[in-house]
């Protein structure tokens, strides 16, 4: 299924983006090392934000599936942005946490199968091998 996204530059470094189905908006500004003003997510930020939310969603769709609960769980991503030989990203370092009450109900196959879809979540299949994208889950 394809779904329209569509971006608008707004001047100033900054563009407002519009998913087509829902016609929810956002705002991106370029990074303040980057000549922005870092006043909202910047495109590498997003990529970032996708990768954690994207997490979160593959494994809550095997949690239901398997009628366990996530709610309460979150995601931590740190970008970090190298500048050889290009501008780009070169790492989102992401921190996952199982909340303790939700963690306890867990058996050790589930654990294995809510890992193993937070590592082949689409947007994490979907990064370049250049970017390192490692995946510490903590079951508290």
């Amino acid at each position: 299924m394809a779904v329209e996204m569509t971006v608008v530059y707004a001047g100033g470094l900054r563009c407002r983006a519009t998913h087509g189905p829902s016609q929810v908006e956002l705002l991106t500004d370029a990074p303040v090392d980057n000549h922005g003003k870092g006043e909202s997510f910047s495109p590498t930020d997003l990529v970032g934000t996708a990768l954690g939310a994207c997490i979160l969603t593959t494994m809550a769709i095997v949690a239901e599936r398997n009628q366990l609960d996530l709610t309460g769980s979150t995601v931590k991503v740190i970008k970090e942005m190298v500048t050889q030989p290009v501008r780009r990203i070169g790492a989102l370092k992401v921190s996952l946490v199982v909340p303790a009450d939700k963690a306890a109900k867990l058996s050790e196959t589930d654990r294995e199968k809510l890992k193993h879809a937070a590592e082949h979540c689409p947007v994490h299949r979907s990064l370049h091998p250049d970017v390192s994208a490692p995946i510490d889950v903590v079951f508290e």
